[in-house]
């Protein structure tokens, strides 16, 4: 028994009452406990506390004990003052009154040690259904978002786009979609990485997404209208003198500027942002036109062996600041080469020391590992299962490979 009482001075017929019981009894001072080193306290099954003490003290020494692994029975006592009984009932005390007799302070602490036990199993299966009840609704979220992710990706000729998606908890912030544009003429691709983990991210991930693909097949609908009424695709100049297709360049300005915009009017403060790689593929020719949105610069692997080509941003992160102005990027993927994108999960996994993987390992993996898409992505999960060992997975991981198969090479399975 731990008597708890401001000045030492426990009523002697409840101390006799203990004795005779058997009890080992240690009699402190609120500030006897709170003051006491690790360690120090010894264990206890009831923790008898003095009405006259505030319940606030008393909350203050349980949690104390409980922090030192000690789950004791509280029970308030009272001599003459009766009624200062009532502030530790509502606070969830149990109670003692006189008179101490030993039979019947016997009785009254056996039957406050197995209601405290009853409470405490109740509580406990409380928080199991809880629990139950959270990770369901989590699975359920989980579900719903995969649902956001395509069933099964585009196949034009001669070309392979496969992805590994790797959450680090049940619902993740990442996310990734390809599409078919503009009378399956153009591919969009895209890969982002919403602020942020957990259910919060999974939300904006959806809305994000949602707008993206949303925006992008309307705005290639009517781009192939207007090309078609113009006789045939027409071509936008931009200031580096370059020809980028309307039915590629409109849908992708169109979909990340709107998005941009809707986030940054609508849900700016709820602090949540993307970074986001969004491309629109020409099959025919391997022309490439993309906006980055502040994300990790996707790789272009060359089949011939030359510098690969990182696809730097052309913007910030989309969300962040309204009104904002996106630029194009242009790259040519030839015959034989592969683009990987990925986000940040990549480069920040961590090993068992806490180190991160970077970008030049990333890149030394990418040009001395195999070229086609699904061998690729092999290697590059097995140079980061290598690389973190039996470390959790601190972040979720995207990694999407596009390769253009050179003139007579076999397709893989």
């Amino acid at each position: 028994m731990l008597v708890l009482q401001e000045h030492r001075d426990a009523p002697a017929d409840l101390l006799k009452a203990l004795a005779s019981l058997g009890a080992a009894v240690d009699v402190r001072t609120p500030g006897d406990v709170l003051a006491a080193q690790s360690g120090q306290l010894s264990a206890a099954d009831v923790l008898l506390v003095h009405a006259g003490l505030s319940p606030h003290t008393v909350k203050s020494v349980t949690r104390r004990l409980n922090d030192e692994g000690k789950w004791p029975t509280v029970v308030a006592f009272a001599e003459d003052d009766l009624h200062l009984l009532g502030n530790h009932i509502h606070a969830g005390s149990d109670y003692l009154v006189p008179p101490f007799y030993p039979d019947l302070v016997r009785a009254r602490l056996r039957d406050c040690h197995e209601h405290a036990a009853f409470s405490r199993t109740m509580e406990d299966v409380a928080a199991h259904a809880e629990l139950i009840s959270y990770e369901r609704e989590l699975e359920i979220g989980r579900e719903i978002q995969m649902g956001f992710l395509p069933d099964s990706l585009p196949s034009p000729d001669d070309w392979e786009i496969n992805v590994r998606f790797r959450p680090a908890r049940t619902v993740a912030g990442d996310f990734y979609d390809v599409f078919e544009l503009v009378n399956r003429r153009r591919i969009a691709l895209v890969v982002a990485d919403v602020c942020d983990k957990g259910v919060g991210a999974a939300l904006f991930m959806a809305l994000i997404r949602s707008l993206l693909r949303h925006t992008a097949e309307q705005s290639g609908l009517q781009s192939l209208i207007a090309a078609d009424l113009l006789g045939g695709e027409t071509t936008v100049w931009q200031e580096q003198s370059r020809a980028i297709p309307v039915v590629g360049a409109t849908p992708l300005l169109n979909a990340v500027v709107g998005t941009n915009n809707y986030l940054t009017r609508n849900h700016i403060r709820q602090g949540y942002f993307a970074t986001m790689f969004f491309a629109v593929l020409d099959p025919a020719t391997g022309n490439l036109v993309y906006i980055n949105g502040g994300h990790n610069p996707p790789v272009l692997v060359r089949a011939d062996g030359a510098e690969p080509v990182l696809l730097e941003p052309t913007g910030p992160a989309v969300g962040v600041i309204p009104d904002v102005s996106f630029s194009l990027g242009y790259a040519q993927i030839s015959p034989g080469d592969t683009l990987f994108i990925y986000t940040d999960g990549v480069t920040e996994a961590r090993s068992t020391t806490g180190e991160f993987l970077g970008d030049e390992p990333m890149l030394r993996h990418l040009t001395k590992g195999p070229i086609r898409s699904e061998e690729l992505l092999d290697h590059m999960d097995g140079a980061l299962s290598e690389f973190v060992g039996p470390a959790e997975q601190s972040d979720d991981i995207t990694m999407m490979a596009v390769h253009w198969r050179a003139t007579g090479s076999e397709p893989t399975d």
